[in-house]
């Protein structure tokens, strides 16, 4: 526990004096469609930040290789496009090349890293570089979940109409029975 303390109190050190979080938040507010994408370990990272920001945000798409490919999003990539990737340590060659293929196809990168020197780095109109360092045989998650948070809560905040689409959601999902209701006399048996 002290450990992960110390390398999440870290990574928001370096984040506030970096001013990375917030310029990426204007980059992908500025944009007019916004994926995601992430392989392995970081496709859970991926699909996180894909469902915070498509509850406040349009146009928001997950590069999943199921549902998008990308294939079908490099074939059509406009100068007011970015692409959020996550690209950790071992820096899976499918999110290296995602990430090359999508810039030079006038797209802007967000880079999610645990260095400044990843592949992706160079590439990025923002890098948001942090420790994800653990005493585990795996990379601490920790970081990176907090980020998430961060990065989605503050485009949240700036984005116009997001309160609308929050409450808007809100009741689609009432309306279509989507979660569990304590006061509802069919689910009482439930709790």
């Amino acid at each position: 526990m002290e450990t992960e303390t110390a390398s999440l109190a870290n990574s928001f050190t370096h984040l506030r004096y970096s001013g990375a979080v917030p310029q990426s938040a204007a980059i992908i507010l500025g944009a007019r469609r916004k994926y995601i994408a992430g392989e392995g370990k970081s496709s859970a990272y991926a699909a996180l930040l894909n469902a915070d920001l498509a509850s406040t945000l349009s146009n928001v798409f997950l590069i999943d290789g199921h549902s998008l490919n990308p294939l079908d999003v490099l074939s059509d990539v406009r100068s007011s496009d970015v692409l959020i990737l996550f690209s950790l340590r071992r820096y899976r060659k499918e999110t290296v090349m995602l990430g090359r293929l999508f810039q030079q196809a006038g797209g802007r990168l967000v880079v999610i890293t645990d260095s400044e020197d990843s592949p992706l780095a160079r590439n990025a109109a923002a890098l948001i570089a942090l420790n994800a360092g653990s005493a585990s045989y795996a990379d601490s998650p920790t970081s990176i979940a907090a980020v998430c948070h961060l990065l989605s809560t503050l485009t949240a905040a700036s984005a116009k109409g997001a309160r609308r689409r929050l409450g808007t959601r809100g009741a689609i999902g009432k309306s279509m029975g989507l979660y569990f209701d304590p006061t509802d006399e069919n689910e009482k048996g439930f709790s």
